[in-house]
C-alpha cells in the first residue's frame, strides 16, 4: 500500500508543476537574478561556477520541485557536475523559492525540456 501511495504522490507532484503568467514569471526572474544567476547564469544557462538549470538533467521527472526547494534551503551535494557542492541560500523565503521554481520550470518548458 505504501508503494501505491508514493507513486500517486509522485504523479501528483509532477502534474502540479505551475507555469507562470507574465507577472509570476517576472517576479521569479527578479528573485532568480538576485540569488541564483551569479552561479547558474542568466536565464539558468550556467556559468563556470554552477550548472545550467535549463538542461534535461533538471527535468521534473529527475529533479522534482522538492529538489529545488531543498537545494535552496539545505544546499545540494555535487552529483551531476564538477562545480562542487551548492551552499544553502540564506535569506530566500519559501515564497521566493516558489517564484524561482516557477521561473525555471517556465524556461525549461520554453526550451522543450518537458
Amino acid at each position: 500500500m505504501k508503494t501505491i501511495s508514493l507513486a500517486v504522490l509522485l504523479c501528483l507532484a509532477i502534474s502540479s508543476i505551475a507555469f507562470a503568467d507574465d507577472t509570476a514569471f517576472k517576479k521569479g526572474e527578479e528573485v532568480f537574478n538576485r540569488n541564483c544567476a551569479k552561479c547558474h547564469g542568466e536565464k539558468g544557462s550556467g556559468t563556470d561556477k554552477g550548472p545550467p538549470l535549463i538542461h534535461k538533467i533538471y527535468h521534473p521527472n529527475h529533479h522534482s520541485d522538492l529538489s529545488f526547494r531543498w537545494a535552496v534551503e539545505r544546499g545540494a551535494r555535487s552529483h551531476h557536475w564538477r562545480f562542487g557542492d551548492m551552499p544553502k541560500i540564506d535569506g530566500v523565503s519559501k515564497e521566493d523559492t516558489e517564484k524561482i521554481i516557477i521561473y525555471v520550470r517556465t524556461l525549461q518548458k520554453e526550451a522543450g525540456i518537458f
